[in-house]
C-alpha cells in the first residue's frame, strides 16, 4: 500500500502543479485581455472558477494523504496519549464516512444528474458533469488515504 500511496502522492502533486499553472495562465490572460485589449475573453472567468473547484477538491485529497487536512484538535490535545490514537482512528473513520457518503455517493449522483439533464456551462458550453467529476474522484482518493491512515494507526497501536 505504501508503494501505491507514494505514486499517488507524486501524481497528485504534479496534477495540482499543472492545475495551478493553468489557473495562473488563465488569470493572466484575463487580466491582459482586460487591460491590453480593453475587452475580456469570455471563457477566462468561468475557467478560473472551474479550476478553483478542481484545485480545492484535489488539494483536499492530497492534504488528507499528507495528514495536513483541516482538523479541530481541541479534544484530542486534552486527551491522554493512549486515547489520542483512538481519537485519531475515530477522526479518520469520520472522514471516511463523509468521503463515501457525501463525496463518492453524492458526487456520483451530482455528475450523473448534470449529464442526464444536459446542463452545460454558459460560456465554455461544456457539460457540468465534467466539471463536477472531481468530487467523486477526490472522494475515492480521500477514502483511500483515510483507510491507509486508519491501518497505520492500528499498526501503531498494536506495536505499543
Amino acid at each position: 500500500m505504501n508503494v501505491i500511496r507514494s505514486y499517488l502522492d507524486k501524481a497528485l502533486e504534479w496534477f495540482l502543479v499543472a492545475l495551478m499553472v493553468l489557473l495562473l495562465g488563465d488569470v493572466l490572460l484575463q487580466v491582459a485581455s482586460r487591460y491590453v485589449l480593453a475587452n475580456t475573453i469570455s471563457f477566462t472567468d468561468e475557467l478560473a472558477g472551474f479550476l478553483l473547484i478542481w484545485v480545492g477538491m484535489a488539494g483536499a485529497a492530497y492534504l488528507t494523504g499528507q495528514g495536513q487536512h483541516l482538523a479541530i484538535t481541541f479534544i484530542k490535545d486534552k486527551a491522554k496519549p493512549s486515547n489520542q490514537k483512538w481519537l485519531d482512528i475515530a477522526i479518520q473513520l469520520s472522514i471516511l464516512i463523509f468521503a463515501i457518503g457525501v463525496l463518492i455517493i453524492g458526487g456520483i449522483w451530482l455528475v450523473y444528474t448534470r449529464f442526464f439533464l444536459g446542463q452545460v456551462s454558459a460560456s465554455m458550453e461544456i457539460s457540468l458533469g465534467y466539471i463536477y467529476m472531481i468530487v467523486p474522484i477526490s472522494g475515492l482518493l480521500i477514502a483511500f488515504y483515510s483507510i491507509g491512515n486508519i491501518l497505520e494507526k492500528v499498526k501503531e497501536h498494536d506495536g505499543n
